[in-house]
Formats: structure tokens, C-alpha cells, sequence
């Protein structure tokens, strides 16, 4: 589980062993706070990052929903590049662990 701030993410994948949760935090901005997916990429040695939604989530432009994340990949960054994805657990997913490992909840 990765926190910043009040949010929580748990790292969905890690390809090519990207993720630094150090320079993740040093680049993470409270305007992806909104997004359900953020998307981590490596090139030139710099980590730039996007944001997705829940692909069930109405009214959402179809190129920023979460099933296009892999399109993403493929049409904006560097060919076989360094990348990782991040999911946004939500408080009642928390809550859940939380009570499941027998911990008090945080929420």
C-alpha cells in the first residue's frame, strides 16, 4: 500500500521494475487525486505520470478510462519503456482490510 496524504494506492503492475515509491511522491501532484488509475512512465531517465478512471464511470472522455491505458502505453510512450500502474483503493476497500487484519480502521 502506497500513501500520500489521505489517498491510497496499492501498485497493480510493475513492469521492468519502474516503480520508486521516492520519486513517485516527488512528482505526485493533488490533481491526480480525481483519477481511479495513475500511470507511471520512464523515459530519458524522467518519470511522467497520467491519470485514468474506472472504465465503468459514465460521462469520462473514453481515452482517459482505464481500459485504455494499455493503448496509452503503446501510442505515447517510448517503445518497451520502464512503467507502472497504480490503483486507487477507496475508503470502504480500506475499511475492509482494515477489519479483515483485525485493525482499526482509518479512514
Amino acid at each position: 500500500m502506497i500513501t500520500i496524504g489521505h489517498m491510497n494506492f496499492e501498485l497493480v503492475e510493475n513492469y521492468r521494475d519502474a516503480f520508486d515509491e521516492e520519486v513517485f511522491v516527488e512528482k505526485y501532484s493533488e490533481l491526480l487525486n480525481k483519477y481511479d488509475y495513475i500511470v507511471g512512465d520512464i523515459g530519458y531517465e524522467k518519470l511522467r505520470l497520467a491519470g485514468f478512471y474506472r472504465s465503468s464511470k459514465r460521462k469520462i472522455e473514453p481515452d482517459k478510462r482505464a481500459d485504455t491505458i494499455q493503448e496509452y502505453l503503446n501510442e505515447y510512450c517510448n517503445f518497451g519503456c520502464a512503467y507502472f500502474i497504480l490503483r486507487k483503493v477507496t475508503k470502504a476497500e480500506l475499511k475492509t482490510q482494515n477489519e479483515e487484519n483485525g485493525e482499526e480502521a482509518e479512514v
